[in-house]
């Protein structure tokens, strides 16, 4: 709506929890304008459907006046408005196999969004998640599509996303509660449920379990700020070759391509016996090298799985041309150098990757990342049997 009102805070998104007359929560919207009110009505009889109430939007705005008391509302436009019954339902699975059938069949239909989870509307919980389910269930498809990997991959799709979904409905309940509950109010824990509401809106809070797309977290000391089976948490660094500074996460596209992200540990990245060159060279030069086994004839180095090295040193101490050669590597129909496979902490802002992401760093570690930016792995940088075992659980070659 637009409104005048003398209530300060209607720039804010809050929650007005009246003595008789219910809550109220405030969402500011675009423009400057523009507010959204989400206002509490009164409880629905047993058996009875909002319909039956007749509710107008008069009525409305007599609810949001009444909780606001002894501010004013003059309601000058109301863009939008809708009544609604709170109600929580999931479906047992997103997919046509059942938990028996697993083994047996893969799944051939697949549902999304509101077609399998519903909740309270509020801060677009129902199309961000279900932009998240689209999300998590479009890469997969294109990888066994496209024969990247094996069709088993599919089951995945239900397993993490009813997951996730039932720890919304779940939250949302709670949330729902809170909202109607005239006893016992706490602001603190109102606000720690805004901020974990945001979380979900954002698709950071979803925490995946170990599967063949999630490792176990044996190795997470390594990278304490880095959680297995959650979205990666970006941070400042600076590019080596040209000291641009950028954000790590922004630099994953959604293309379909895993990213093995390594730390370099304290020695020196370009000395013979450092843990990234060695690393570099069993990617590069072992048969059985996740990237060399799981590329194309033909395709660039770093179409299936792109590599990239995170260094602890200021960008003014290393030598571009000192890095291993897989770092640099020749891609496209002239053999053109990548130059942006390497990073290096921003030190003078004083935001170190290493020590805001909790990296070890006397031995580094990789961390591997999912097409769709979740964490799937962090093992040490020499964990090169553990990282051929991950990725021959799922992928496929391609000849």
């Amino acid at each position: 709506m637009l409104a005048v009102t003398d209530f300060p805070d209607i720039r804010f998104k809050s929650l007005i929890q009246s003595a008789n007359d219910g809550s109220m929560l405030i969402i500011p919207r675009e423009g400057g304008y523009l507010v959204r009110l989400y206002i509490e009505m009164d409880k629905l009889d047993a058996g009875e459907r909002v319909s039956n109430r007749n509710i107008t939007v008069d009525d409305l705005v007599a609810a949001a006046r009444r909780i606001l008391q002894p501010h004013t509302l003059d309601v000058k436009e109301v863009a939008w408005w809708s009544v609604y019954e709170i109600g929580q339902r999931l479906c047992d699975k997103f997919d046509d196999v059942s938990e028996e059938e697993s083994e047996k069949r893969l799944p051939h239909v697949f549902i999304a969004g509101d077609a399998c989870h519903t909740h309270s509307p509020k801060a677009g919980q129902g199309m961000n998640v279900s932009m998240q389910d689209g999300f998590n269930l479009g890469w997969k498809l294109a990888s066994v599509l496209r024969k990247q990997c094996v069709p088993r991959l599919l089951h995945t799709y239900s397993a993490e996303r009813q997951s996730v979904a039932k720890e919304l409905i779940d939250f949302d309940r709670e949330w729902a509660a809170l909202l109607a509950s005239s006893e016992g109010f706490d602001a603190a824990e109102t606000q720690r449920y805004f901020v974990r509401h945001g979380r979900y809106t954002a698709g950071t809070a979803a925490h995946y379990r170990p599967s063949i797309l999630t490792g176990e977290p044996t190795h997470q000391h390594l990278a304490e700020g880095l959680t297995i089976g959650m979205r990666l948490h970006s941070a400042p660094v600076i590019r080596l070759t040209d000291a641009k500074p950028m954000h790590l996460g922004h630099l994953v596209k959604a293309d379909g391509r895993w990213r093995i992200i390594a730390f370099a540990g304290a020695k020196d990245p370009a000395a013979p016996s450092s843990g990234i060159r060695a690393l570099c060279d069993f990617l590069a030069g072992a048969r059985a090298s996740p990237v060399r086994k799981y590329t194309p004839p033909g395709e660039d180095i770093d179409s299936v799985i792109d590599v990239r090295a995170v260094f602890q040193q200021d960008h003014h101490e290393l030598a571009i041309e000192a890095m291993p050669s897989f770092l640099l590597p020749r891609k496209g129909r002239y053999g053109l150098c990548d130059y942006e496979k390497m990073f290096c902490p921003d030190l003078k802002n004083g935001n170190d990757i290493f020590t805001m992401r909790g990296i070890d760093r006397v031995r580094g570690c990789m961390v591997v990342v999912r097409p769709d930016q979740y964490v799937a792995h962090v093992l040490p940088l020499d964990g090169y049997a553990q990282l051929v075992v991950f990725f021959d659980g799922f992928m496929t070659r391609r000849h």
